[in-house]
């Protein structure tokens, strides 16, 4: 029994004793991790931690003046890289703009929040700081090698274009927008200034959308839509059927008509049609052109001029035109006329006529073939200069007891027959003889004067747009 016990006893003794060593040995390591931490807490209360950065420069367990001269180096060597279109580079550097390092306390202020006992965390979180503002620069330098830049230099811009719209094989198709590379100069600028403030090492130009762009490209809903309203228009096919013979209107006349604003707006340009409608009149109209004329006398004369024949209405064409052009019509039509006759033959008067000859001083008035009346008349005077004019005109309207007024006179007619502007046929009672020569020294103004019943008659027997043949 006495031996156990004493067994027992040693087996004690030597697991307290173990005890009492590692307790120790705890003590001592946690006194000196203290002491490290302690001492190294109070190297950072006036150091950086391990791995800061102060705007991408290594201030790693530097005092705030060794952070200070650290960033200053980093100043002095400053470059700012501009990266441009096709891959070209230029740099701004910091002995062309007089840069200078000017951290006014505010590296110390940073130091400040860092705390001295937090280095522990220090060691997993690598700190990266920004501060702005710590340079200044001579803005005139700046000014002077920023408008030195080769992107800005007038010779090598390429001014962006809008995508285009271009008639070929006879559709409209798309060209493509040109970019250019023509600067926004004063983002530009702004983004300088701003990098070198903030110590920013480069700048994209495309990134800064600092490039001049066209409005529209070749995927533009304006542009498209553009494109396929030209391409309807093209579809118009007009083809006029004019006294037997045809005349046709189709995309190969009609797209030089056309074309868009500064918006991708559809423009028909109406002058172009005009001038197309002008063509037309000028190969159909009738009105004015000479005509062979067998007067009462049996004698054949040639008429020319006057407002009688067929017209075609040139502002109602025109409109028509464009109706159908935004249609795109397929169509057969005649024009729209704002004069017709009895037919489109040159000889179109037919045998209902009011017919004056001049050189007899002579009227007569055919009604459906027969002849109603006739009688002698005084047209315009020859040496005032106001002789009636000669051509084949339409009656253009019939009044009853109207006043003639003109620059010096003002004259009450009991009829009134105008054809060619404030020419016409009327009664004149202040006359006694009509006929013979009297037109050559004591003409009208102009006016057919009639004997009171030869006007009478003719007003009540004639109609509105009845030719008007006036000859020598």
């Amino acid at each position: 029994m006495a031996i156990i016990k004493t067994r027992v006893e040693t087996h004690v003794k030597t697991n307290v004793l173990k005890i009492s060593k590692l307790v120790k040995g705890i003590i001592i390591s946690f006194c000196a991790v203290l002491v490290i931490y302690l001492g190294l807490s109070i190297y950072f209360s006036n150091h950086f931690y391990f791995g800061t950065k102060i705007n991408g420069i290594s201030v790693s367990g530097k005092t705030v003046e060794a952070a200070d001269e650290a960033i200053a180096s980093s100043v002095e060597t400053y470059t700012l890289e501009l990266t441009e279109r096709g891959d070209v580079k230029e740099q701004i550097q910091a002995s062309d703009i007089g840069l200078k390092y000017n951290a006014e306390g505010k590296t110390q202020v940073l130091k400040d929040s860092q705390n001295s006992f937090g280095w522990v965390f220090a060691l997993f979180k690598k700190e990266d700081s920004q501060m702005n503002d710590i340079v200044s620069y001579d803005e005139d330098l700046l000014k002077g090698v920023f408008n030195k830049l080769s992107c800005l230099d007038s010779n090598k811009v390429i001014e962006p274009k809008n995508a285009t719209l271009e008639y070929k094989d006879k559709v409209y198709g798309i060209s493509e927008e040109v970019s250019g590379n023509k600067i926004k100069k004063d983002i530009l600028y702004d983004n300088v200034v701003n990098a070198i403030l903030k110590d920013e090492k480069t700048i994209n130009l495309e990134a800064i959308d600092s490039y001049e762009v066209p409005k529209y490209t070749k995927d533009s809903k304006e542009v498209t839509d553009a494109k396929d309203t030209l391409n309807k228009y093209l579809t118009t096919k007009i083809t006029y059927s004019i006294d037997g013979a045809s005349e046709f209107l189709d995309g190969d006349t009609i797209h030089k008509w056309l074309g868009v604003d500064e918006d991708f707006a559809v423009i028909i340009n109406e002058n172009k049609i005009e001038n197309y409608v002008d063509t037309l009149g000028s190969k159909y109209n009738t009105a004015g052109k000479t005509r062979d004329f067998v007067t009462t006398l049996k004698t054949s004369t040639k008429v020319s001029g006057g407002n009688y024949g067929w017209i075609i209405d040139r502002y109602g064409e025109v409109q028509d035109i464009i109706a159908s052009i935004k249609d795109g019509q397929v169509i057969t039509k005649e024009p729209k006329y704002s004069s017709t006759t009895i037919s489109h033959n040159t000889n179109d008067i037919g045998n209902t006529y009011v017919e004056i000859n001049f050189t007899k001083q002579h009227l007569w008035f055919y009604k459906n073939g027969a002849l109603v009346v006739e009688g002698d008349v005084v047209t315009g005077n020859v040496s005032k200069g106001t002789a009636t004019p000669t051509g084949v005109y339409v009656l253009n309207n019939r009044e009853k007891n109207s006043t003639l007024k003109g620059e010096d006179y003002a004259v009450p007619v009991g009829f009134w027959m105008p054809f060619n502007q404030g020419i016409g046929i009327h009664d004149a009672i202040w006359r006694t003889e009509f006929g013979k020569t009297i037109y050559l020294t004591d003409g009208s103004h102009g006016c057919i004067n009639a004997p009171y019943e030869l006007a009478k008659t003719i007003y009540e027997n004639i109609q509105v747009g009845t030719p008007i043949v006036c000859y020598y």
